[in-house]
Parts: structure tokens; C-alpha cells; sequence
């Protein structure tokens, strides 16, 4: 059972981390450009970045746990 779960956390990390750094290029890209995309979506790609990488630890760390219990 925590084998399964172990397994399903790290696809999500996986996920989770590809994101951030799909969000992260997409931000600095777009704050290099300047212009009317990045006044409008800057921030809040940053945001998300923020979010993600939250995400990201909150998926680590149940990730040691279940592995420190298996």
C-alpha cells in the first residue's frame, strides 16, 4: 500500500515541478519582453510559481514520511 502511494506521490512531484518550471520560464520570458503580456500576467505567473513550488514541498515531504514508515 505505501509501495502505491509512494509511487503516486512521486508522479505528482514530478508533475508539480515540471509545472513550476513551465510557469518559471514562461514569467521570466514574459518579464523579459516587457509589453502587454507581461503587465497583465506577470504576477500572477509568479503567483503560481509560488504556489507550485509550495506544492512541491508539501509532495517532498509526505514523500519521506511514507518512505521513512515503509
Amino acid at each position: 500500500m505505501i509501495a502505491a502511494m509512494n509511487t503516486v506521490i512521486i508522479i505528482l512531484l514530478a508533475v508539480t515541478l515540471a509545472a513550476v518550471v513551465i510557469v518559471l520560464i514562461t514569467g521570466v520570458v514574459g518579464m523579459a519582453r516587457g509589453g502587454d503580456f507581461n503587465a497583465k500576467y506577470g504576477n500572477k505567473l509568479m503567483r503560481w510559481r509560488v504556489l507550485l513550488q509550495g506544492l512541491a514541498i508539501v509532495l517532498f515531504l509526505l514523500f519521506v514520511v511514507t518512505a521513512s514508515r515503509g
